[in-house]
């Protein structure tokens, strides 16, 4: 349990924010505390030593103003004058054999700056009195406690400020980090609403930061979609289970009247004979949907290098030659491409086209297939006269079971609405598109596809 609640709370967005905010406090509150102390040490040394400076020109100047009379009285006299009032500063004279020319006061033995004693000291050697051979050593010292002891104090108030601070802004940043992500929350709200089902409800994002806005516009287009691909989910459902009772159901009743009675050999091998036939269309149907399951669910097509659409065109234009010829119709091919193809693949969707249009081209038209190759791109489409197309049919041609109006008025015809949408798969496993286009009485159906691997990949 204890682990479940610290993987939360490192998940958690808020308590990130939170943490971070917190260390960056104390770290901005401990960098502007340290700043504040080093000025302050870097001022009080600069003016110790700059008093220690101006004291030991004093000094010197007493020693220089009486090495001629060499009178210690005088001396004496003039450095006492000098440290009235001056209780900070100790001075200590001695001659070369060691004898205390002045002291006032003596520091403690041993003391000195570097072993942290609270006296900093200057020292040199000077000639007094004047002639003197060894001359004297001079040591003049500032006493720092109380600046030390100042910096001390300013330091642990540095510390504590900065820990104050930093629990401040820890404090308030958590209050803003949370403040801050009640849109998150309401959000999340909106989607568990969407979560239960309620069909057409969209995100509001009219009150929402400037910074989510684009989330909840790409979500809003993702539920359009969604909701778009369940009702063509849905209408795929009811029109393959429409498709599929009406042989099924042939199927059931004529099997279930032959067996009523008796009936001769010859006559029952008619009603298997009929019956293969709806069930032949059945394993067609079934094999277009496993197809295009394929498709959606990412199948590439494998391209290999392909010298010649148009003699691949031909042969197809050969195998429906008896189908146009009932109709009364031929078929002729302009243009011609090469590049890397599936051309199994093409070949199917090339029949599909074929086959649409034989089903609708006016009785004794011409059909024309031609292809185009510009820019690293094939375009190939079957043109047909016949019925126009109303526009608002045309975007959907490719949807699965789609028919148009004049489809529907055909009769006699074996044709289940998956023939177009097999064909824009197969514009999609090659990463191309599929187009249809109908006006003045021509309509023309195809699909536009890259020639080569390469090509693909840049589109």
């Amino acid at each position: 349990m204890k682990r479940r609640y610290l993987v939360a709370v490192e998940q958690s967005l808020g308590s990130r924010l939170s943490w971070w905010l917190a260390l960056q406090g104390l770290i901005a509150a401990l960098a502007v505390s340290g700043t504040v102390y080093a000025v302050n040490l870097w001022f009080l040394q600069s003016r110790q030593h700059e008093e220690l400076a101006l004291k030991s020109a004093v000094v010197r100047h007493a020693l220089v103003e009486t090495a001629e009379s060499s009178a210690a009285e005088e001396l004496q006299h003039k450095l006492k004058d000098f440290l009235a009032g001056h209780e900070d500063m100790m001075l200590s004279i001695t001659s070369s054999d060691g004898a205390v020319i002045f002291s006032a006061p003596r520091p403690p033995e041993g003391e000195d700056v570097a072993s942290g004693s609270r006296f900093m000291q200057v020292s040199w050697e000077d000639t007094w009195p004047a002639g003197a051979a060894g001359g004297v050593r001079v040591v003049l010292g500032l006493d720092v406690s109380r600046d030390r002891e100042l910096l001390k104090r300013l330091g642990w108030i540095l510390l504590a400020a900065s820990l104050i601070g930093a629990g401040v802004v820890s404090v308030t940043g958590f209050l803003l980090v949370r403040r801050g992500l009640l849109p998150v929350q309401e959000l999340a709200a909106q989607v568990d609403a969407v979560a239960l089902g309620r069909a057409g409800l969209r995100l509001d994002g009219a009150g929402q930061p400037l910074e989510l806005r684009p989330l909840v516009d790409r979500f809003n287009a993702l539920l359009m979609r969604v909701e778009r691909a369940y009702a063509q989910l849905e209408g795929f459902n009811a029109d393959v289970a429409h498709e599929l009772r009406t042989p099924l159901t042939t199927l059931i009743g004529s099997s279930e009247l032959a067996l009523q009675r008796e009936r001769p050999v010859a006559e029952l091998q008619d009603v298997i004979a009929e019956n293969l036939e709806d069930l032949r269309r059945l394993a067609i149907i079934v094999n277009d949907m496993l197809f295009l399951s394929q498709a959606d669910r990412g199948a590439t097509a494998r391209r290999s290098p392909v010298t010649s659409l148009a003699a691949e065109l031909v042969e197809i234009i050969e195998y429906h030659e008896a189908a146009l010829h009932d109709r009364g119709l031929s078929a002729v091919c302009d243009g011609d491409a090469k590049g890397a193809f599936d051309i199994s693949l093409l070949r199917r969707a090339l029949s599909n086209l074929l086959s649409n249009a034989t089903r609708y081209a006016e009785p004794g038209s011409n059909i024309r297939v031609r292809i185009e190759s510009e820019g690293g791109r094939s375009r190939i489409w079957v043109e047909n006269k016949g019925i126009p197309i109303e526009p608002e049919h045309l975007p959907r041609l490719f949807d699965r079971f789609y028919k148009a109006e004049r489809s529907r008025r055909q009769v006699g015809t074996s044709h289940y609405g998956l023939g177009l949408a097999i064909v824009a798969a197969i514009a999609r496993m090659h990463q191309g598109e599929p187009f249809a286009r109908s006006a003045d009485g021509v309509t023309a159906i195809g699909l536009d596809v890259p020639s080569s691997s390469a090509a693909a990949q840049r589109a």
